[in-house]
């Protein structure tokens, strides 16, 4: 058997800002050999999330950062190549934290799980987009949390987004009005034809208090918050009485690591509102209530999901980047080598760089 070579991007230096060529390098080294207990993992997507950016800084979180020399850390799924591992047989498709690479070496713990079913039947693109963390990031945050009721109004920021373009659309199963909000047009025409939110106010027009005036006039009985910052500001300023504020990520801040205060949080005291943080690893018990959720809403044809994917390893980076410049509509996600099983169903309903 030829030697399988795996290309990595590891961190050289820590970034400030977007993330520039001098802070990564792409590298090339024999792919792993599984151990006792170990399986190997062909990369086939990686997910590119917010969270990746902030493990790149060198600050404590729910994971340490990322060193120096290291693979840029991310979740993906891939194919299980080779296995001595129990758990995993050839050929078993699993979500895992592949990390910027083309292959990975996995164990029988809390970051790899299988995915159920036959190979051949496994949606790929369905499993990152909603079948994994992003799926029940927005299930616990919206359903757990916000807990939308019928008539209600909900917001949704960076609606267009893998997170929230799921918690909008579980806002309104459980039959409140959504208004999402977005950065252009097209995020925003996106929103609301192709995720069914009722209106889509888009941030970057500049008069977002008074469309949040417009569209939510009884107030924002839910408040889904990816971005913080002046974003969160101006919602707060419109809350309903007995409100509930989910706060599930601070995009705006995550380059600059800054954190400004929202001014409009007197508005948490009278309103008598609550806003509350999560992470979802902390309900990882209930992942599989999430997602018997999320299918039957997806079979029902109630949940859409979309993705923007960038091809190749190397071009992890700029897609990265991409989820802090407005390049995504949907999950963000690299493919790094093409499933044994084919996906061209849902992969022409992403949209491509």
């Amino acid at each position: 058997m030829a030697e399988r070579l795996n290309r990595q991007i590891v961190l050289r230096r820590r970034p400030t800002g977007l993330v520039q060529p001098e802070d990564t390098e792409l590298i090339t080294r024999p792919a792993p050999e599984p151990a006792d207990g170990e399986a190997l993992v062909r990369t086939t997507y990686i997910g590119i999330d917010a969270a990746v950016r902030t493990w790149l800084n060198d600050q404590p979180g729910y994971l340490p950062p990322v060193q120096i020399g290291e693979v840029i850390r991310a979740a993906g799924i891939g194919e299980v190549v080779e296995s001595r591992c129990d758990a995993y047989a050839v050929g078993d498709i699993v979500t895992t934290l592949t990390g910027f690479q083309e292959y990975v070496i996995s164990r029988d713990d809390i970051f790899t799980t299988p995915v159920p079913g036959p190979p051949e039947e496994v949606d790929q693109l369905a499993v990152m987009s909603v079948y994994g963390p992003t799926g029940a990031t927005a299930y616990f945050g919206m359903m757990g949390i916000g807990k939308p009721q019928p008539g209600e109004t909900v917001v949704v920021s960076a609606a267009a987004g893998a997170t929230g373009s799921v918690a909008g659309q579980l806002a309104r199963i459980a039959g409140a009005r959504v208004v999402g909000i977005a950065g252009g047009p097209h995020k925003c025409r996106a929103v609301v034809e192709d995720f069914g939110f009722d209106a889509c106010i888009d941030y970057r027009a500049g008069n977002l208090k008074e469309e949040l005036k417009k569209h939510c006039p009884r107030g924002v009985d839910v408040y889904f918050d990816n971005v913080g910052g002046p974003i969160l500001d101006a919602v707060l300023g419109r809350l309903a009485p007995k409100a509930r504020v989910v706060l599930c990520g601070v995009i705006s801040s995550y380059l600059t690591g800054e954190h400004p205060g929202p001014a409009n949080y007197v508005n948490l005291l009278s309103k008598t509102a609550l806003m509350q943080g999560f992470n979802a690893l902390d309900e990882w018990h209930r992942f599989d209530e999430a997602f018997a959720a999320l299918r039957q809403w997806e079979r029902e044809g109630k949940l859409v999901h979309r993705q923007t994917v960038y091809d190749g390893i190397e071009s992890c980076v700029d897609a990265l980047n991409g989820l802090f410049t407005g390049a995504n509509i949907g999950k963000m996600l690299v493919k790094v080598s093409e499933p044994t099983h084919g996906l061209p169903r849902m992969e022409r309903q992403g949209a491509h760089a």
